[in-house]
Formats: structure tokens, sequence, C-alpha cells
């Protein structure tokens, strides 16, 4: 097959609906789209069609099995027998298990067969994407010079655009694995060029930088403010700008300073204080173009009590009874919705507990040791960050553990199910005794096989009620899950910890912005309504930082990013970041069908282990594939596998 085969224009105009305010099938290809060598370069509308393949690169790393599996910290713990996840190899030092080659059922989102670049939603996967992304964006970048029948800004589109995927699919790659070859040239089939050693992380990050950098420069703010992009015009969102260029030239940078790749490249444990600095005025400079703080970037915090249909909390995560891709103006980066009916599939099946399944699930609980991290409204934490299941309740929180569900955070009303929240609505004949979730020590909901192992449930991406009882389950209503690789609250907690590990202090700022470590997690805060940064953690950058590290916690969880702040933190196997725990307690009273379960009493709270994770310091880095390593001695294999 000629390798221009899949270089593709839509009827002349840009793929109009890569802008995913709808989730439909937007990238079918036509066969009288397709074009040749020759002419794949030569302007503007063909080299974006060559480009746009790049979109199909991104990982779809929830969604894209029958369940997803992507949450590998200690926030996460599935039914028991169900093998095959990832998490499960993760929990118990398997960390081979995310090649294909060890997976068995195909379930995890790093790995699969082939290249597949079209809208298979199942065949997106990490592993192979990368490295087939990598030389298509090297291969556009050396024939940028055939684009001549294009304006100035159609060029700078494209180029921004190329490198910004090259730096991304790096980023991708080395955050997981170490410091790598970056491959910045097109390699020759003569092997020779392939031969290229392994960088340290921070060498690796400093070329991805340049990467982000270059397409932070030439990429608009919006591609519906420049001629190019009328043609899909108020469909652009997702279109590679500026801001994303920014987004990924911080992370890139605070990653590179961060403890565990500061250690690879370097052998300090501590933050670089350079790269973060680096960091910060990176994100500095994206926070200050965006809408809410001056700027014409139309990104801003999303309004938390607003319904979820105008654009309210949820809106971010979910959308339901709509064809209308999540995120709103909070999304920064996200990957293509393929098939919104999966998401039922994808998503949504493994959070019920089995009683409201016909008995049978794959139930994915979030642990109690978790949970803990959801504070209460006045802003202090129920434990101070690293206290394991025995340490007291930190002072002065007004929490009470005979009504543990009152005065809490409201994100934890809106993420967790606790026992006595109403999950049935609607008449039922079956399942009455089950229509507020039974998730006291014994309860209907719990179950190692098909319930909840822990005494919670997670709705962070379904509606409240939503279950089988239902008659708009999944069946008459859309339900479209995306969960952001970036969104803005993620960015103003980046920016924080880079400013407060680059500049020394809580109440420093960057240089270009006047906004400090604290100001940042406040803001993140106030949008949820919960009160600031108590003083008792600003004293220091290493007090700041458990704060820091729990409001992460709370506003990403189950997002996908927990196992990576781990491991970049250096927490990854240290106790108690590897205890997975369940709350067992008797309910008290009759007050559950009052419709008030914050009130609701309870006695005897007890925390117990269920599972302690043996992980050791070569789990900071998955392992290579054992074939990629034999190919020549520079690619060697990562310490300890």
């Amino acid at each position: 097959m000629n390798k221009y085969h899949k270089y593709i224009v839509i009827g002349g105009m840009l793929l109009a609906s890569l802008g995913m305010y709808s989730c439909q099938d937007y990238l079918d290809r036509d066969e009288d789209s397709i074009v040749n060598a020759e002419d794949a370069f030569k302007n503007f509308r063909n080299f974006q069609g060559f480009t746009e393949e790049l979109y199909y690169c991104i990982p779809l790393f929830h969604g894209n099995y029958w369940q997803s599996d992507f949450n590998w910290g200690e926030d996460e713990i599935i039914v028991a027998g169900s093998t095959w996840f990832m998490g499960y190899k993760v929990d118990n030092g398997d960390f081979w298990g995310w090649q294909k080659e060890y997976d068995g059922w195909g379930a995890n989102w790093m790995d699969g067969t082939g290249t597949t670049t079209n809208d298979d939603r199942m065949q997106k996967r990490m592993w192979p994407l990368m490295w087939y992304g990598i030389r298509k964006a090297n291969l556009g970048i050396a024939n940028l010079d055939k684009l001549v029948d294009a304006t100035q800004e159609e060029k700078d589109l494209i180029e921004g655009q190329l490198y910004f995927f090259r730096g991304w699919f790096h980023f991708m790659l080395m955050q997981y694995f170490g410091g790598l070859p970056y491959i910045d040239h097109v390699l020759e089939a003569n092997g020779e060029s392939y031969k290229l050693p392994r960088l340290s992380y921070q060498q690796t990050a400093d070329k991805a930088a340049y990467d982000f950098r270059h397409a932070a420069d030439l990429l608009p703010l919006d591609w519906d403010t420049t001629d190019a992009g009328l043609a899909t015009y108020g469909k652009n969102r997702q279109r590679i700008n500026k801001i994303m260029a920014l987004g990924y030239l911080g992370k890139n940078y605070l990653w590179a300073g961060s403890p565990l790749m500061n250690y690879e490249s370097t052998g300090s444990r501590e933050y670089n204080a350079e790269y973060c600095k680096k960091a910060a005025e990176a994100f500095a400079e994206l926070l200050m173009n965006c809408k809410e703080n001056g700027g014409n970037a139309n990104y801003s915090l999303v309004n938390f009590e607003s319904a979820e249909e105008n654009g309210g909390y949820s809106s971010i995560f979910y959308t339901y009874g709509s064809d209308l891709l999540p995120g709103g103006t909070e999304a920064i980066f996200q990957a293509p919705c393929y098939d919104s009916g999966a998401t039922r599939w994808g998503m949504v099946l493994q959070y019920p507990a089995g009683v409201l399944q016909d008995g049978s699930s794959n139930c994915f609980s979030p642990t109690a040791n978790y949970v803990n991290y959801y504070g209460m409204q006045n802003g202090l934490p129920i434990k101070e960050d690293g206290a394991g299941p025995n340490d007291g309740y930190f002072p002065g929180n007004e929490f009470d553990p005979n009504h543990p569900w009152k005065n809490r955070d409201p994100r934890f009303y809106h993420d967790i199910v606790y026992d006595g929240v109403q999950c049935i609505q609607g008449p039922t004949s079956t399942r009455e005794a089950h229509r507020y979730a039974n998730l006291y020590t014994g309860g209907s909901y719990m179950n190692d096989d098909s319930g909840s192992r822990t005494g919670y449930l997670l709705y962070k991406f379904l509606p409240h009620p939503y279950n089988i009882n239902n008659d708009d389950w999944g069946h008459d209503k859309t339900h479209i899950v995306s969960i952001s690789y970036m969104r803005l609250a993620d960015v103003y907690l980046m920016y924080a910890e880079a400013v407060a590990n680059g500049y020394g202090r809580p109440d420093s700022k960057s240089v270009n912005m006047d906004l400090t470590a604290v100001d940042a997690v406040d803001k993140v805060r106030e949008r949820a309504h919960v009160e600031r940064v108590n003083t008792r953690f600003r004293g220091s950058t290493e007090e700041f930082m458990k704060e820091v590290r729990r409001e992460r916690a709370v506003e990403l969880a189950f997002e996908g990013h927990r196992f990576n702040d781990l491991r970049r933190w250096l927490l990854l196997t240290e106790y108690p970041y590897t205890l997975k725990t369940r709350h067992n307690f008797t309910r008290v009273g009759n007050a559950y069908e009052s419709g008030n379960s914050r009130d609701n009493e309870i006695k005897n709270l007890e925390e117990e282990v269920i599972l302690e994770r043996k992980l050791e310091p070569k789990h900071y880095w998955m392992p290579l594939k054992r074939v990629d390593t034999n190919i020549y001695l520079e690619f060697d294999q990562n310490p300890g596998w």
C-alpha cells in the first residue's frame, strides 16, 4: 500500500466535526479523498488532511474496551476475580501487564495490535500509536518546504500542529518509561539511524519543550479567529492551539522537575527548582491568556452548582440526554469521541453495585483511604496527607465519626455514593430494598465479587440517581463520558506546585503573573465552595505540598492522574500510599429514607486494610518490551526489569 494512502481531504474543507461539540462518526473517509505523494503537501487543504490523522493517534484511555481501567494509584479497587485488568496487575506488582503479550484480554489502553488510526475505539492504544505518530509528525515536518500554495497563517497552523504532536507523543511515552531516544527526524530504512541512545529524562524533556514552545509560538488561541478556521467555524475546540501547547510545555517542565524524574536524571530526590520555574512561567502565560484572567482564550472554570445541562460541574465529565461532548470551557485537551453509545459499556456499567445490575458487575470501588482525602467544607483535611488508617483525625476539622457524611467538601457529594444515598428513582417491584445505598457492613451493596468492597461507590461520571431500574438507563438517553487529558483546574494546581517548588514558598508568584501558589489552589477550592488553604499549611513549601497533593487527589479524582502523581512524587512505594482500605460501620436508627443522607448517624466506624501493595523501586518505571530492548544495546531496559 502506498504510504500516502491514508492522507485525506474532506469535501473542500477541514474535518468539520473535529471541533468535537458533537460526538458522531466524524472521521469517515471517502475513497475520492485519497491523494498521492505528489499532492499530499502542496496546499493547506491537502496538508491538513495529512495532519488530521495525528488526532487519530490520541489514545483513548477510557472507554476503549468493554470496561475501562486507568486508575492505578491507591484510589480504586476492583472486585475479586477480575484479574485481567491492569489495576489488578499493578496491585500485584506485575507491571509487565501493560503489554499486550501479558494482557490476556486486551483490556489495557497502553498497548494493542497494529497502528489503527480509524475510528475503532478499541484500537486506541498508546504504545503503537505514539511511535506511529512520531514518525508521521517527522514526515510532515520534513515536507514543510513543499507547502507553497498557502498563506503564512496556514503554514503556521500546519507546522504548529506537527511540532505539538511530536512533543506530546514523546511526553506520553517518557512519563511512563523514563528518558528515551528523541526521534526528531525521519528514520531511514537502512537501520543505521535507529540506533539512538536513551537520553536522561530531563534531556528528553528539553527536546519536547523545544517542540511545545515552537508550537505555542505558531498556533492561535482559537482557530475560530483564523481565516483557515472559518471552514469549520464553531467546531474547532479540539484543534491544537496555543493554550494546549503552553499547557503541555508547563506539564513537561513540571514533570522533569519532579522528584522521580530529577532523581533519574541527577541523582537528587528533591524538586529541581529551575525546571519548576520554567513550568511556572509556561502555566502563567497560559492562564493570562484565558478569558477569566483577562485574556482572549475562551477557557474558564465551570460553575459548580449549575445544573449539569446548563454547564455545571458534572458537564466537565459527562453529558446526559445530549450528543454534546463534555468538557465545556474547562477542557483543554481531550481524545476524540469515537462512539457515544460505547460509554455505557466502556465506563458506566463498572460503577453501580451488582444488586442494581442483576447481580453481576465488575465493580470498581473508590477505596476508603482515598475517600478520606475529601476533607471538610471548612477546608481542613480529615486526616493529614500521609496519615495511615490507624492515625487520628486532623485537629479542629469538625469531622464527626458518628456523622461522617456531614459538612464534607461538596465534591464528596458529587463524586461519592455513601451509605443511605438514593440510587433508585421511580417505581420498582424487584429492587425496592436497594433504593437507598446499603453500604454499611453486611449491606446488600457490599460484595467482594460484584459490589463495593470498601463501603463506597463512585458516581463521578453518572447522574444521581442512576441505575438499571431507571427507564432511561443507557437506552433512550445518550450518556457520553469524556475525561480530559488536561483541564483548567489541573493547570491551576500544577501552577501552584511549580511556583512553590520553583520560587521557594507558598506565597511566591511567577515572574509574570500576580497569582501566588496559595491563590491558585484557593481558586479551585472557591469554585467548589470550599474554604481557603488553612494558615497552618502556608508556613513552608513542605507543609503546603501536603495540601497541594490532597487537592489534586480530590479535584482530579478518578481521572487517571493519581498513579503518575504518586510516581513522580516518589510516593508510590511508600506507606500509607501502598494501602487500600474499607470502612466498616453500623447504621443507627431508621433515618435512611428521609432523603437527608448527609445527617445519617452511624457507629463503630473503623478502617480496615484489605490490600497492601508490595512495590519496589523498580515499579517507578514501566518495563520496556523485551523485543525492543533486544534490537540494539543503546536501547536498554529500565532498572530492575
